[in-house]
């Protein structure tokens, strides 16, 4: 018989998209009072991907990626995600769900093994975690690189993207060999 065990915390990292880098700022100025100091920022990438945010957020947008220095427990996405999602409201100036929308967070948390994103949207490949959040297993890495699924969004294969994911991995993996939340 198997016994509950309790998983290592986790590194948590946003996704930001905006056309604006200010935006950037005023996120992560809020973020960081609510979850402590930045340790890796990526650099700013233009975001060509898709065209699936022109309607809402325009058109030239713009991606970072960021890290926060302590680590948490996984269950903490959850909470995130949540407080993400009010923000992207608060920043935007929005009166309702129709209003454009200036900035794309979407958190998500690395272990050793995986990258995992939350997500307000059911998909097959989604979990339930609670209060109408769901996470996806967005990378598996293994054989000392990141490894894409056929869902995995675009920018997150990018060769940039992994140069960062591997910099935050190894990060990790420093805290936890010295016990440092």
């Amino acid at each position: 018989m198997g016994l509950p065990t309790f998983p290592q915390p986790v590194k948590l990292f946003i996704a930001l998209l905006s056309p604006d880098p200010e935006f950037f700022r005023l996120a992560v100025t809020r973020l960081q009072k609510d979850y402590g100091p930045i340790d890796l920022e990526s650099n700013v990438f233009p975001w060509t991907t898709t065209n699936y945010y022109r309607d809402e957020m325009g058109e030239n947008l713009l991606r970072q990626f960021l890290s926060f220095a302590e680590l948490r427990p996984p269950e903490d996405l959850v909470q995130l995600k949540i407080e993400t999602n009010a923000l992207e409201f608060t920043l935007s100036g929005a009166t309702s769900s129709e209003s454009p929308r200036h900035i794309n967070l979407d958190p998500g948390y690395i272990d050793s093994a995986k990258l995992v994103l939350a997500s307000t949207k059911n998909q097959a490949h989604r979990l339930y975690l609670s209060q109408g959040i769901y996470a996806e297993v967005t990378l598996l890495y293994h054989h000392k690189a990141f490894h894409p699924f056929i869902y995995t969004y675009e920018d997150y294969r990018w060769p940039e993207t992994h140069a960062f994911l591997r910099q935050v991995r190894k990060r990790y993996l420093e805290q936890i060999r010295v016990g440092k939340k």
